[in-house]
């Protein structure tokens, strides 16, 4: 981190400091304002100067973000905000870069942006706001609504299968993947915390309430605590009385806790195929909703190698001339 003032090279700062003098914005009751005062709540911890960090939004409810942060920032256009954070973070890597997006606007016209962000491993954090709707543009269907669900643009309901934006994370090889629930405080600030840590492309998923448009949507974790599963380096993998046990076949399997054998979480395995069975585990098949960090692997990041080339380039042929390039043999002449 850099910066100045506490002796330690790390500025002081307070939720405050984070706060911008816009009005915020959204219906009230919005899960959005609990996931702003806790992202402002956690800040301040990083040390990091206010002008180092940057919040880059794309289109939807929750690109608001960068208007209420006391920060550098840019509401971009829809679906390119991880292409936007790359440009940024690969030219000015001491800069921490933060995209925040909806599930529609990064499962569905951004998708592209948003693998290819995570599987160069570029070192921003991606938060990842998922309420299964459109609700900037009234109430249409989202690349994350159930099968069935009835909107707007879906009167007899969706047909689509649903993505489910941890496994689309985990299978573009993203070397860090969580989730967490905008009503959880103390949860969403350990993700955050774990997220903020890493080097490279961090995917957070926070599932977040519309209580206009598809109220209720994730009640069944946000209002029963017993149905969280959290996920917790070196612990066994259970809630309650219930566990995960690994078949013989690698599946997974919920059994009583008290017939043992449970699985032990490892976010640092490097093979992907367990991070993804457990972010496969949903209060359907499962009875509980997993959160916390799946995976938090090591991996070469995107801009170091990108400025290594370039210093391996001038040192073994000098700095380019670009007038000399311009006006070169390969040239064409369009009559």
């Amino acid at each position: 981190m850099s910066g100045n003032g506490n002796g330690n090279g790390l500025v002081q700062l307070t939720t405050k400091d984070f706060k911008s003098d816009q009005e915020v914005r959204w219906c009230p009751g919005c899960g959005d304002y609990a996931i702003l005062a806790g992202v402002q709540s956690f800040l301040p911890e990083l040390g990091v100067p206010r002008e180092n960090l940057v919040f880059v939004s794309g289109i939807g409810c929750a690109a608001r973000f960068p208007y209420y942060m006391e920060t550098y920032g840019m509401h971009s256009i829809h679906g390119r905000a991880p292409a936007i954070a790359t440009g940024l973070a690969t030219a000015r890597p001491d800069l921490s870069v933060w995209v925040v997006t909806g599930d529609g606007d990064a499962l569905s016209i951004g998708g592209n942006h948003l693998i290819h962000a995570l599987r160069r491993n570029v070192d921003i954090t991606i938060l990842l706001f998922n309420n299964r709707i459109y609700g900037l543009t009234k109430g249409q269907y989202s690349p994350t609504s159930e099968r069935g669900k009835v909107t707007k643009s879906t009167p007899q309901g969706s047909v689509d299968q649903p993505f489910n934006p941890l496994s689309v994370a985990i299978g573009a090889e993203a070397t860090f993947v969580a989730r967490a629930i905008d009503t959880d405080k103390q949860g969403s600030l350990e993700v955050l915390r774990a997220a903020a840590q890493h080097r490279g492309a961090a995917f957070v998923e926070v599932l977040q309430n519309c209580n206009i448009y598809n109220d209720g949507a994730f009640d069944v974790v946000r209002e029963e605590k017993d149905n969280r599963l959290y996920l917790r380096a070196g612990e066994e993998v259970r809630w309650g009385d219930k566990g995960v046990r690994m078949r013989s076949d690698g599946t997974l399997e919920i059994v009583d806790a008290s017939a043992g054998g449970l699985l032990r979480h490892d976010p640092l395995r490097d093979d992907p195929g367990l991070a993804f069975a457990l972010a496969r585990l949903a209060w359907e098949s499962a009875g509980a909703v997993p959160l916390g960090v799946f995976r938090s692997v090591n991996r070469p990041v995107y801009e170091e190698l990108v400025h290594e080339q370039v210093q391996s380039a001038v040192e073994e042929r000098g700095r380019g001339d670009l007038a000399a390039l311009l006006h070169g043999a390969d040239t064409w002449t369009i009559s």
